[in-house]
C-alpha cells in the first residue's frame, strides 16, 4: 500500500539519479545534436537507433520501441521488477528505505519461503554430491557421459543423482534438524499409502530448475532403468510453478541477450545438450505446454524466439500451440526443424554445435511452418481435406505482410492445386472484406482510419507541451472533446495529464506506468525524445491537424451511414448526408488554416 513515505522516497532517489551515467555504466554512448546515442541493449543492431535525453530524463529505443525512465532502465537491463529498480537505484546512492511495519501474515509468508529456498539449496547440494562423491553416483555420472555432458556442464547446472533408496534424502535431513512437514511442503519427499513419507526421487539424474536469478526453486528427475514416469519434476509449491519458470534461463539469459535470439526447446536434457556443445541462448519449457507467463520471461531479454520442438507429431502440435501464444505479442518466431525426425538432444550429439548453429540460422518464419503444418495434417487429395488445409492456413494469410501473403497463396496454388483467385476471395470473406461483384450488394464497413504520422507527430506535440505545463492537456481535450481520438493511446495520456493539471499536480511517469501501463510509459519516453514544440502556433497546428483527423473519420462514418440507409428505402439518409456535407465544409476551412499556417512558417522560417 502507498504512503507519503514511501512516495517521498521514490522522489528522492529519482531526483539523485542521473539517467545519463546509469546508463552510460551498461551502453557507450555518443553526443549528437544536444541527445545522446548508441546500440540499443535490449535487441541486436548495428546503427544506433537508442536514445538517451538527460534533461527529460527519459530513454527511448526508435528500433525496438523500448523506453522509460532511470528505474523502467534498470528494471530492463537487471531483469527486475520496477520497485526491485528503484531499491537497487536507491541501494547505490546510499539511500535508506523507509521501513515499513509488516504484518504477521506477511513476516510468517517471508519465513516460509525463505526456509523453502534454505531448504532447497541443502537438496540441490545433497544430490550433486551423490552424484560426484559417492558410488550411488556411478551410474549417473555414465548416463550423463553417454549424452556428452562432461563435468564443466554438471557443475554448471548442478547436476546430480537420487539414490536408489526409499529414506536417503528424508533420513539425512532429519538428522539435520528439518522438519517432515517442511520437507512435504517443499515436494520433496511424499506421503505413503501406510503412513510415513519416503523421498519423491529415486534412482534417477537430478536437474535442479532455477528461477530467472538462479535460485533453486524444485527439481527434475531422468529415470535410470524402465522405470515410470520417464521424467519426474517437482509438484507445485509456493517456488515452484512451471507455468512461469524456464529451465535454464538464468544460464542462458546472457547469451540470448549477446546473440539477440532465443531458442527454446521441449525439456532440460535437450537445454544441457546443446549447452554442453557450446549452443548457449537456449531455455527449456519443462515438457509442458508453453505459456503466456514464459513468452513474458523471454520477451524481456529478446524479441526473438526461435521455437525448437522435438519433430514428432506431438511436437509438431506444441509447436502450433506455442506459435498461439506469441500471436499478438511483439515476438519475432521463427520454427527450427531437426531433420530425420530427431530431436534436438540427438541431433547435437551426432552433429555438433556449430550445425545445431547453422539449422537455426535458417530456421523458418511462423506464417510457413503453419502452412507447412495445414497441408501435413489434411489429405489434400481429396476436396474436403483441401477445404480444411485452406481454412487452416486464412488466419496465417491474414496476419502475414503482403510479400510474405503472396509468397504463402503461391505455395497454397500450387499444394492444392486451387487458383489463385479462389484462394483471395476466401482470405477477402474471412477478413469481412467483399470483393466487388455486381451479383452481391456492398456490405455496411465499419469507418476505420489509420492515423497517418503527421497525426500521430502531432498527439505528441501536444503531450510534449502537457508535460511540461498540464494546463495545455486541459485546453486540449476540451477542444477535441465530442469525437474520439485518432490514436486512442493519446487521449489516454492528455486525459490523465489534464486530471494532473486540474489538481495542480505535475504529471509522474512512475504514475503513467502503474495506472496506463507499458505502452503508455514508452509513448511518453519517445515523445519527449522526439524534440521540443513550446510556441502557441505549434499548439494551434496540432489541435487542427488531431481536429482534422477526428473530421474526416466523422464524414466517412456519415457518408457510409447514408448510403445504407438509402439502400434500404429509408428517407432519412438525406439527413444523414446533410450532416456528411456540414462536416465536409468544416474540413475545407481546416485545411485553409493549416494551410495558412505553414505559408506563415517558411515565411517567418
Amino acid at each position: 500500500m502507498r504512503s507519503a513515505e514511501m512516495d517521498a522516497f521514490v522522489a528522492r532517489v529519482r531526483e539523485a539519479s542521473d539517467i545519463l551515467s546509469v546508463v552510460a555504466s551498461y551502453v557507450p554512448l555518443k553526443r549528437k545534436s544536444g541527445r545522446y546515442w548508441g546500440c540499443c541493449p535490449f535487441h541486436q543492431e548495428k546503427t544506433p537507433s537508442f536514445s538517451v535525453v538527460p534533461d527529460e530524463g527519459f530513454f527511448y529505443c526508435f528500433g525496438c520501441h523500448a523506453g522509460g525512465n532511470v528505474f523502467k532502465f534498470i528494471s530492463m537491463i537487471e531483469n527486475v521488477s520496477y520497485f526491485d529498480a528503484i531499491k537497487l537505484q536507491a541501494e547505490k546512492l546510499g539511500i535508506a528505505m523507509p521501513n515499513r511495519e509488516k504484518s504477521e501474515k506477511e513476516l510468517a509468508r517471508e519465513r516460509k519461503l525463505d526456509d523453502l529456498r534454505k531448504l532447497m539449496g541443502m537438496a540441490q547440494s545433497f544430490f550433486h554430491n551423490c552424484l560426484v562423491k559417492t558410488r550411488y553416483g556411478e551410474q549417473g555420472l555414465r548416463y550423463f557421459a553417454g549424452r556428452g555432458v562432461g563435468t564443466d556442464v554438471i557443475e554448471t547446472f548442478g547436476l546430480g543423482f537420487a539414490p536408489d533408496a526409499p529414506g536417503k534424502l528424508r533420513d539425512a535431513f532429519k538428522k539435520r534438524g528439518v522438519r517432515e512437514e517442511l520437507l512435504l511442503e517443499a515436494g520433496l519427499v511424499s506421503e505413503g499409502r501406510g503412513g510415513g513419507v519416503y523421498d519423491r526421487f529415486r534412482n534417477r539424474v537430478i536437474i535442479p530448475i532455477a528461477d530467472e536469478r538462479g535460485r533453486v526453486v524444485g527439481f527434475g528427475g531422468r529415470v535410470l532403468g524402465d522405470g515410470t514416469p520417464k521424467y519426474l519434476n517437482s509438484p507445485e509449491t509456493a517456488l515452484f510453478n512451471k507455468r512461469k519458470l524456464l529451465f535454464g534461463l538464468d544460464h542462458a539469459k546472457k547469451a540470448i541477450r549477446e546473440e539477440g535470439k532465443a531458442i527454446l526447446v521441449e525439456g532440460y536434457m535437450d537445454a544441457i545438450s546443446l549447452s554442453a556443445a557450446g549452443v548457449k541462448n537456449v531455455a527449456a519449457s519443462l515438457g509442458t505446454a508453453f505459456t503466456a507467463e514464459q513468452c513474458r520471461l523471454l520477451l524481456r531479454h529478446t524479441k526473438e524466439i526461435c521455437f525448437c520442438y522435438d519433430s514428432d507429431e506431438a511436437g509438431q502440435r506444441a509447436t502450433m500451440r506455442a506459435l498461439s501464444i506469441v500471436r499478438g505479442t511483439d515476438a519475432q518466431a521463427r520454427v527450427l526443424i531437426i531433420p530425420d525426425g530427431k530431436d534436438p538432444d540427438e541431433f547435437v550429439r551426432k552433429h555438433g554445435g556449430e550445425a545445431f548453429r547453422t539449422l537455426a540460422d535458417k530456421a523458418m518464419p511462423i506464417g510457413k511452418f503453419q502452412i507447412r503444418y495445414a497441408l501435413k495434417t489434411n489429405d489434400i487429395r481429396t476436396l474436403d481435406g483441401k477445404n480444411r488445409a485452406l481454412r487452416a492456413c486464412l488466419p496465417t494469410l491474414r496476419a502475414s505482410g503482403a510479400i510474405e501473403q503472396n509468397a504463402y497463396i503461391h505455395d497454397l496454388q500450387g499444394a492444392l492445386g486451387v487458383d489463385e483467385g479462389i484462394i483471395r476471395q476466401e482470405l477477402a470473406m474471412y477478413r469481412g472484406d467483399e470483393p466487388a461483384s455486381e451479383f452481391r450488394p456492398p456490405m455496411r464497413r465499419q469507418a476505420v482510419r489509420t492515423p497517418d504520422d503527421a497525426v500521430r507527430r502531432a498527439g505528441r506535440g501536444l503531450i510534449r507541451m502537457a508535460w511540461r505545463d498540464p494546463g495545455v492537456a486541459v485546453a486540449a481535450v476540451a477542444e477535441l472533446e465530442g469525437e474520439p481520438f485518432p490514436v486512442a493511446l493519446h487521449e489516454k495520456l492528455l486525459r490523465y495529464i489534464a486530471q494532473c493539471g486540474e489538481l495542480h499536480q505535475r504529471p509522474q511517469d512512475e504514475e503513467i506506468l502503474a495506472n496506463l501501463g507499458e505502452e503508455a510509459a514508452a509513448e511518453i519516453s519517445r515523445t519527449m525524445i522526439e524534440g521540443r514544440d513550446e510556441s502557441e502556433e505549434n499548439y494551434t497546428a496540432f489541435l487542427r491537424t488531431i481536429r482534422l483527423a477526428q473530421l474526416k473519420t466523422a464524414f466517412e462514418e456519415y457518408r457510409l451511414r447514408a448510403d445504407e440507409m438509402e439502400r434500404k428505402g429509408n428517407s432519412d439518409f438525406l439527413q444523414e448526408l446533410q450532416k456528411s456535407q456540414r462536416i465536409k465544409q468544416e474540413i475545407d476551412e481546416l485545411h485553409i488554416q493549416i494551410d495558412s499556417l505553414h505559408q506563415d512558417a517558411e515565411t517567418n522560417g
